[in-house]
């Protein structure tokens, strides 16, 4: 891959996105030139070569900018390098503070579903698009059959490997603190929590052996060499719209139809199979330190509000008790920027009156290469903000009524 480096640019909008053309540069965040605004913060990185000739134009340009990470290869080796000491032969020994491939998370699923066979059901929706089994965790005790249900997907861009790695810390946390934590015993005696920890599986084992900053599917478009669609634009909600593109090559291509990827395809069947006891969904990504909710896709109030406002309130302030860490929150397209075609979105359409969507640490310094070490800190304070969201639905909260609310 060669060195890449991350550099901060302070811009107006045309000439950032210029530069961001003509030197081919990965952009972080936002994830499309159409995004960039007057003066707003842009994160790209840069393969060695181009480095040189990029900075002349930013000095001649007179654009501000600051080198964060000046050898992205050296930490991409932190996290898939070489490490044998690591024990993951069973549960006991698996180590959750640092990152898995797909191979030792598929491996972890059926060891939890083994030795915990009161509390987790493991099961498959489907397969991808390169034939990968997509498999799903429920966390619950089997009480009584229609229990309210809660949705989390881990892993939907490939490059975002702090999503898988929450997800088998939410697992771990639950099954361990059962025994003795009040809530999380009344929230899996009450509810059900489907775990998908890995959405994207074939993103995401390109991403650990070809490209580390890989975000789409790996589907081949048959009119370009371009591979993959961004599957947070792909769902039928406003499909292909603002905030999506409908370039193959592009990292928010939304795809040739909505649902037209399997992944996304299977989950959407398996929602729409359980949308009666369904109440939240929860997607997490990263990065940005957000805790959004719909709409992505227009710039409107959600019927809900006061409900999901009060629950997206509770857990940033859960989570900040962790740490100090600050989330902003608020709705999609006003927090972060308007998006078309989101799962988010899809779920909350589709009936499910709690629709989240977290973009987790870091705010940019270290983006998608969030080191190993910080996975710790990041997943409890996670934890505390999911388990207050889940909190919410065994709380009365008014306009939430199946009867009552007004679905568009």
């Amino acid at each position: 891959m060669g060195w890449l480096f991350q550099l901060k640019l302070t811009c107006p909008t045309i000439r950032a996105a210029r530069l961001c053309l003509v030197f081919q540069v990965d952009l972080w965040q936002p994830n499309s030139a159409s995004l960039i605004r007057y003066n707003s913060t842009v994160d790209v990185h840069v393969k060695r070569n181009n480095t040189r000739g990029l900075r002349a134009r930013l000095k001649q340009e007179r654009i501000d900018y600051q080198v964060f990470i000046s050898n992205l290869q050296t930490e991409i080796e932190k996290q898939t390098g070489y490490r044998s000491s690591r024990k993951r032969r069973s549960e006991s020994h698996y180590d959750y503070e640092v990152y898995h491939s797909l191979e030792e998370i598929q491996s972890w699923m059926f060891q939890i579903n083994k030795t915990h066979p009161d509390l987790v059901d493991m099961f498959s929706i489907g397969k991808s698009y390169e034939g990968r089994p997509l498999y799903v965790l429920q966390l619950g005790k089997r009480s009584r059959p229609q229990k309210k249900a809660v949705w989390i997907d881990c892993g939907v861009h490939a490059r975002e490997w702090i999503g898988p790695a929450f997800c088998q810390w939410f697992v771990k946390e639950a099954l361990i603190s059962y025994q003795h934590d009040s809530v999380m015993r009344r929230l899996l005696n009450q509810l059900n929590f489907y775990i998908m920890p890995v959405f994207n599986v074939d993103g995401y084992h390109f991403s650990w052996t070809t490209d580390r900053f890989w975000r789409k599917t790996r589907s081949k478009n048959h009119k370009y060499h371009c591979r993959g669609v961004d599957a947070n634009r792909n769902w039928k909600v406003k499909w292909c719209d603002e905030g999506a593109s409908s370039h193959p090559c592009d990292d928010t291509y939304c795809g040739p139809f909505p649902e037209s990827e399997p992944e996304v395809k299977a989950v959407a069947k398996f929602l729409r199979k359980h949308k009666k006891r369904v109440k939240a969904y929860i997607s997490i990504h990263a990065y940005a330190q957000m805790l959004l909710y719909p709409y992505s896709y227009k710039y409107a109030t959600i019927p809900n509000f006061n409900c999901v406002e009060s629950a997206a309130h509770n857990a940033v302030t859960a989570l900040y008790s962790a740490y100090g860490v600050r989330y902003r929150y608020g709705p999609a397209s006003t927090t972060l920027y308007v998006s078309s075609g989101s799962s988010m979105d899809w779920a909350y359409r589709n009936g499910i009156p709690y629709a989240f969507a977290f973009e987790l640490r870091d705010t940019g310094y270290f983006g998608f290469l969030l080191p190993e070490s910080l996975i710790n800190p990041t997943c409890t304070e996670t934890m505390r903000a999911v388990k207050a969201i889940a909190s919410s639905l065994l709380k009365k909260c008014e306009a939430t009524d199946r009867d009552k609310f007004p679905y568009i």
